[in-house]
């Protein structure tokens, strides 16, 4: 049984690649054009995860996720929010304060959309770290060393 996902997005080219992308790797798609029809199809669909942006018209992506979070039917339900908003506070306010699976910053690799796809359907079995948080996270580890060393040296 493949796993369906309701991708919820104003932008008619972003909806056409990501199902594109979906269906390509075997996930069954819905599709919703602004938020208060993505939080009615998560509803009545019962995706096994949603792809949300942000900036819609009717309702924004943060007020369905805190919909979708408040309701005992749609809370278990991963949402990954898919956002051209690349701000810090953006993305902890959605994972952390509001129940956010993930945050996906469009445009998009990828390999890395369908491994943070592929970890929100079935965290048991958690990919890798991949090679972008990797690299972030050794450019953080560096930046960190230089400035415990140049303290030292002083």
């Amino acid at each position: 049984m493949a796993y369906k996902v309701l991708v919820v997005d104003d932008e008619p080219n972003i909806v056409k690649l990501v199902e594109s992308r979906l269906k390509a790797n075997g996930y069954d798609v819905v599709s919703a054009v602004n938020g208060k029809q993505g939080l009615e199809k998560a509803r009545t669909q019962k995706p096994d995860l949603v792809l949300l942006d942000i900036m819609m018209p009717e309702m924004n992506g943060e007020a369905v996720l805190i919909e979708l979070k408040k309701d005992p039917a749609t809370e278990p339900i991963p949402v990954i929010m898919l956002t051209a908003k690349q701000d810090a506070d953006d993305i902890v306010r959605c994972v952390h304060d509001l129940g956010a699976t993930d945050y996906i910053v469009k445009p998009f690799v990828a390999g890395e959309f369908l491994r943070k796809i592929n970890v929100a359907l079935a965290p048991e079995q958690k990919a890798p770290e991949s090679v972008v948080e990797k690299e972030l996270m050794d450019t953080v580890e560096q930046k960190i060393r230089k400035a415990l060393d140049d303290k030292k040296g002083r």
